[in-house]
């Protein structure tokens, strides 16, 4: 069986973690660029979220979502944003205990933020124990059997062993590519570059392989929430 339980209060809590955050040069320029991230991010779902992404700590940033398919979405924005910035992020599926506030996270509280924090901590001491282990995205949950969620996360670290081979021509040339709605000859037009070119980069990096798992995911988590 898929579930576990029933899918009644459910929601999807994200925490972002900023890695090594204290040896980055100019932190407060990059707060500031992270900051204007995730306000968009909450101007562009108002439907999904239903406590906003914000800033927590220094290098440490929240959101709620209800449950649904945009958390990769969402979670791929922001690393394609905040590049070459790197970012682990936790995510916790389960019930919230507490009066939920739009405007302000850090008032909720219940096992849902308490799956999403046991992944930031999962994934900081798999980054101690293991020199190549290359996940940066672990999810838990309260709905999903482990089998579902051990999938789930084996494909996720096999997604982050893809993206952490890509060049920065080809990061540059994937972002503009999914900027401009998946079309490579838009994506040639804004780089100056022909159309086979944006085509070999996509090919040589391995990103429709990513892709195809990431949106994978996303109809499943689709499925499931009908």
């Amino acid at each position: 069986m898929m579930f576990q339980k029933k899918c009644e209060n459910i929601y999807i809590a994200i925490i972002g973690d900023i890695i090594n955050s204290k040896k980055i040069d100019e932190r407060n320029r990059i707060q500031e660029k992270l900051k204007k991230i995730l306000n968009e991010i909450n101007y562009n779902y108002p439907n999904n979220i239903v406590s906003n992404f914000m800033i927590t700590l220094g290098d440490e940033f929240q959101g709620l979502l209800t449950l649904g398919s945009e958390i990769f979405r969402i979670i791929s924005f922001i690393e394609m944003e905040m590049h070459p910035i790197k970012i682990r992020f936790g995510i916790g599926i389960g019930e919230i205990t507490t009066e939920i506030n739009r405007d302000f996270p850090l008032g909720s509280d219940g096992p849902a933020y308490y799956n999403a924090r046991d992944m930031i901590y999962e994934l900081k001491k798999l980054e101690r124990k293991y020199e190549s282990y290359n996940a940066n995205i672990m999810i838990k949950s309260d709905i999903y059997n482990s089998e579902t969620i051990e999938l789930i996360n084996s494909i996720l670290t096999l997604c982050t062993t893809i993206k952490g081979k890509w060049t920065e021509r080809q990061y540059e040339i994937i972002k503009c590519y999914l900027e401009n709605d998946e079309n490579q000859h838009l994506a040639a037009q804004s780089l100056a570059i022909n159309q086979s070119s944006v085509n070999k980069s996509l090919n040589n990096s391995g990103f429709y392989n990513y892709w195809k798992a990431i949106s994978n995911l996303i109809s499943f988590l689709d499925y499931m929430e009908k």
